[in-house]
């Protein structure tokens, strides 16, 4: 590579140089434009305008070549030079509608978005200037078929084409072509490690698969966001952004939050060029206060007063998820002598579970981030740029998964080198996640609850106190509350000192030693290249390119089985793959035919194919486009390795290590454990009343022998009965004969009843396990998109998708004891005698979404402008089964966004936009909100209400001092919403902000 390197040199040197200037001004004001883009057109060499539009630069290579200007809101211009001329005036038009703009993310390369192959969107520096969002990244929820899950202020989730979650691994996120991934999670973390905002150029978004190019786990959708080049984007930019927070549910309605951002770029001599971000936030999140019941489906009352359910798991709440059937508890402190016998009929078969205590109390909302990003770029000849950049975030969020976890001064950092020209790119960089002090609030919850009182000692001054209360005469409802009140003695309140101690304990402690905290510091590596033949091949378009990965997982066994297996705390997974391209032009332009194949292999999978075929034509303004695309989605390092405790079980990987390591050939799938079923395998098995009917034959015998043997036992002390073993069997006998046939008519019946459904058990088919494999999608697509009368901007597209092998997860009940000896080790199932597991698996079926969306944008005059645009994603062909029971679809039917606005313009100082949004309400299906209790139907109540809201800005342009003042508000109705259920609820936000930048026009 160095010879290679020195070679370039050499002969980049040989040529004269051509020096070219001149003055770029704006067409209706012949006002001078700042920091227009002046480039030669296949090289990376050019330059930007200076403050009077006055520019100047020198070219290695001689004429002929052509000039590319080009400037963010005005449109792009072409201009050959073919020698002699070196001075050049030249005027720019804005840009009043969309269509013209270039993308890369669809084909690699640059092109028309107009005749992208797929389906792309687009936000550029003009669209972030006019959003009345308080950030980029919310602003992309604007863009047509794009929805999002918002778990925090920083902290949201954007999802594509139905699938929907609140950690997408079905959607890759790049940054300057580094995948933006937190490693030991699995998908991007919003932008807490992401891009400050002044340094975004733009970002493209591919609904759809986009593996093709871009490899796993691109099979939902492509977000790539591009930085600002420290040669086009030079000067000081600077923004300060401050108002208030509001949401009536929250501990304090209103909050104040502050954002601030710093750029500063400069180049020297047009060879070397450097770059400095800095940003700030600091809020007081959203609350999640969710308190519905998920073990009865809609209780929201977390305060157990009368009325309230005795089982409760609120979804919001935490430590609540520990249950046990006080029956069994009655009968093992009756066994040990810490019960009356005859008690235990005063105790129902019936679940409590611990008192709890409330999110809000548990996790950290001082909600805050750091972002730092610094890059040199160097030219090493007019095509040839090589750059060295790292980007670091740090921050506190809330995270919803299988729980709510607390992102408390997480960290990750990206570092790339990278080397690119006209033609290819070579690029390395690595993936650092650190997790900081964060931690799973259940976990912590349960752990806390335990020390303030082990749950075997809750349990049993519970079942006490609620034994007694039914003695003395008291209803069940009361005799709950009774005990209830007994069994939390000495619970410390929130807020106070011994609380905070508590919490502070268990939140630092690492999961491996009882805990709540994590001690993740998982790593990525990753390496890659791509060559353009085409200044060797003319005919075809061809490109080719190839990558390797590793995953370095790390998580001191908080996270991943990284400390079993005789591992010494890595789990190394390693990936490679490679893609070829060929386009071809046909018809005089209005044909372009593409293709491309991908290969990838993953250590612990079989190798991927993933082919893509597409067709545009072009007529005149109007572009149709037909493809085929294909994808697939490795498991996460998650499906394969997790290993993780929490407070409704565990979560573990699909890898085949698991079977034994959790007995998972004794489990039972949760889904048959239903009443339901467990009747109709009673139905279906005389067995089962045969044996329910021998044991409580036995059990009654016993009773009664033990009953009759007391009564002698007290007329032989009484001198009723001689005291010899003979005469005392006789009498026992005797006793036994005649009271034992009314017993066992009153008594086995009834016990039948109760016991069948414990031998019912034993009879339920065991889990059986399947091969982990990659999710795979088919997807077939039509699309549309024209300019007419160079102002009204149509784009529309139709998709059917077909997946095969889709990830989803399952439950497993593993018993750990019999309920009562001589019983099934199954029966301790209805106990509460069992470990759940919640695990990776793929359907065996393929399932069929599709969708449309439409958007439509309109040119007024003066500036003004309408649009507005509608998705729709549908799912079908899928049918809950035993391994799979949901399928976190995740997604409305139908969402609509309208925009109304006009632009800042070079005449206008004055800007504004309306934008309102609305999605249809939809079931939302996650392992977040899976009950706790074995025989409780899931998703019951589980619904994320209709969305509609209204976010407006308004903006003036003070050119005196180069800046932006921007006054806006999100939510304007009022109106509280959720975007993923048990997440927070979601209020407005009232900002102002002034933006500072030295290249304003």
């Amino acid at each position: 590579m160095c010879w290679v390197l020195l070679m370039t040199l050499f002969s980049t040197c040989a040529f004269a140089q051509t020096k070219l200037g001149g003055q770029v001004t704006e067409t209706s004001s012949n006002e001078p434009l700042a920091g227009v883009s002046i480039q030669i057109k296949g090289k990376v060499i050019g330059t930007i305008t200076d403050a009077k539009g006055n520019f100047s630069f020198s070219v290695n290579s001689p004429p002929p070549f052509t000039l590319v200007i080009s400037s963010v809101g005005f449109q792009t211009q072409e201009i050959n030079v073919s020698g002699g001329q070196t001075d050049f005036q030249i005027k720019l038009s804005e840009q009043v509608i969309l269509g013209q703009e270039i993308v890369v993310s669809a084909s690699r390369v640059e092109e028309s978005v107009m005749k992208s192959p797929v389906a792309v969107e687009k936000m550029d520096i003009r669209g972030i200037r006019e959003t009345p969002s308080p950030n980029f990244y919310d602003a992309l929820a604007n863009l047509k078929g794009i929805d999002m899950a918002t778990q925090g202020v920083l902290f949201k989730s954007i999802n594509m084409r139905g699938f929907g979650s609140t950690g997408n691994p079905r959607t890759v996120q790049m940054i300057d072509g580094m995948d933006n991934q937190a490693p030991g999670l699995n998908f991007p973390l919003d932008n807490i490690i992401g891009m400050s905002e002044l340094d975004v150029e733009s970002v493209e978004i591919l609904p759809g698969a986009a593996s093709a190019l871009y490899g796993p786990n691109a099979i939902n959708g492509l977000i790539l966001m591009n930085s600002k080049s420290p040669f086009l984007y030079q000067g000081l930019s600077a923004n300060v952004k401050s108002g208030v927070m509001h949401e009536s549910h929250r501990s304090k309605a209103t909050t104040p939050f502050i954002d601030g951002t710093i750029r500063y770029a400069k180049a020297f001599n047009n060879k070397l060029a450097f770059k400095v971000n800095l940003s700030y936030i600091k809020a007081k999140d959203w609350e999640a206060t969710n308190y519905s019941n998920l073990n009865v489906g809609g209780n929201a009352d977390p305060t157990r007063g009368a009325g309230t359910d005795v089982d409760y798991d609120g979804v919001n709440s935490y430590g609540d998820e520990v249950q046990t059937n006080i029956n069994a508890v009655a009968q093992t402190l009756a066994a040990n002598g810490l019960l009356p016998s005859a008690a235990v009929g005063l105790v129902p078969s019936t679940f409590v579970s611990r008192t709890g205590y409330l999110e809000k109390d548990l996790v950290d909302y001082n909600t805050k981030s750091f972002k730092a990003n610094a890059a040199i770029h160097y030219r090493i000849s007019d095509k040839i740029e090589a750059i060295a950049q790292i980007n670091y975030g740090y921050g506190t969020t809330v995270y919803t998964a299988t729980g709510r976890y607390s992102l408390r001064n997480f960290n990750l950092t990206q570092a790339k080198l990278e080397l690119r020209g006209d033609n290819f790119t070579v690029r390395a960089y690595t993936t650092q996640e650190r997790s900081g002090k964060s931690y799973l609030a259940g976990l912590a919850a349960v752990s806390m609850l335990n020390e303030i009182k082990p749950h075997a000692t809750w349990f049993g001054q519970y079942t006490g106190a609620f034994a007694t209360a039914r003695a003395q005469g008291a209803n069940e409802a009361d005799a709950h509350l009774a005990a209830r009140k007994t069994a939390d003695a000495g619970m410390p309140a929130p807020g106070t000192d011994a609380y905070r101690q508590l919490l502070d304990k268990y939140r630092n402690m690492p999961i491996v030693n009882g805990g709540g905290g994590f001690a993740d510091k998982t790593n990525l590596y990753h390496v890659e290249g791509f060559y353009n033949f085409k200044n060797q091949i003319k005919f075809i378009e061809l490109l080719a390119g190839a990558n390797f990965r590793q995953y370095q997982l790390r998580s001191g066994g908080t996270l991943f089985s990284d400390q079993k297996e005789g591992r010494d705390g890595t789990i190394p997974i390693n990936e490679f793959g490679a893609f070829v391209q060929a386009g071809k032009s046909l018809l005089s332009n209005h044909l372009k035919l593409s293709g491309s194949i991908r290969y990838d292999k993953n250590e612990n999978f079989d190798g991927q194919f993933t082919p893509r075929l597409s067709a545009v034509t072009t007529f005149g303004e109007h572009n149709i486009r037909l493809s085929y695309q294909t994808g697939f989605r490795i498991p996460t390092t998650q499906n394969q390795y997790i290993d993780l405790k929490t407070p409704s079980g565990t979560l573990i990987g699909g890898l085949p290590e698991f079977d034994a390591r959790y007995n998972l050939a004794n489990g039972i799938l949760r889904q048959n454990l239903s009443t339901e079923n467990i009747l109709k395998t009673i139905q279906g098995d005389p067995s089962i009343i045969q044996s329910a009917t021998a044991y409580a034959t036995a059990a009654v015998t016993q009773a009664v022998t033990a009953a009759v043997t007391t009564q002698v036992n007290a007329a032989v002390a009484a001198g009723q009965i001689p005291n010899v073993p003979a005469a005392i069997q006789a009498a026992v006998t005797a006793g036994v004969q005649g009271a034992l046939p009314a017993a066992l008519q009153a008594r086995v019946p009834g016990l039948v009843t109760q016991l069948a459904p414990a031998f019912a058990l034993a009879k339920l088919p065991k889990y059986q396990t399947t091969k982990l494999r990659p999710e795979r999608i088919a997807s077939y697509e039509i699309g549309y998109k024209s300019v007419i009368a160079k102002k009204l901007f149509i784009d529309a597209y139709y998709y059917i998708s077909k997946y095969t092998n889709l990830i989803g997860g399952t439950v497993i009940v593993v018993p750990t004891a019999a309920a009562q000896p001589g019983l099934p080790i199954e029966s301790g199932i209805g106990a509460g005698n069992f470990n759940g597991y919640s695990r990776t698996v793929n359907t065996s079926e393929t399932i069929t979404t599709r969708g449309f969306a439409l958007g439509l944008n309109y040119a007024l005059p003066m500036g003004f402008n309408v649009g507005g645009n509608l998705a729709n994603n549908e799912l079908s062909d899928f049918t809950p089964s035993p391994e799979v029971q949901y399928s976190q679809f995740n997604t409305p039917k139908y969402r609509y966004n309208l925009s109304f606005g006009k632009r800042i313009t070079s005449t206008s100082m004055f800007g504004f936009n309306l934008a309102y949004k609305y999605q249809q309400a939809f079931l939302w299906e996650s392992s977040f909100i899976l009950p706790s209790g074995t025989d409780v139907p899931l998703f019951s109540n589980t619904t994320v209400p209709s969305i509609s809201n209204l976010d407006a800005q308004v903006s003036m342009k003070v050119s005196s001092i180069k800046s932006i003042i921007k006054l806006g508000g999100t939510n304007l109705f009022g109106k509280s919403y959720i975007q993923a259920y048990g997440s927070p609820n979601v209020g407005s936000t009232y900002y102002v902000s002034i933006t500072f930048d030295e290249l304003l026009n």
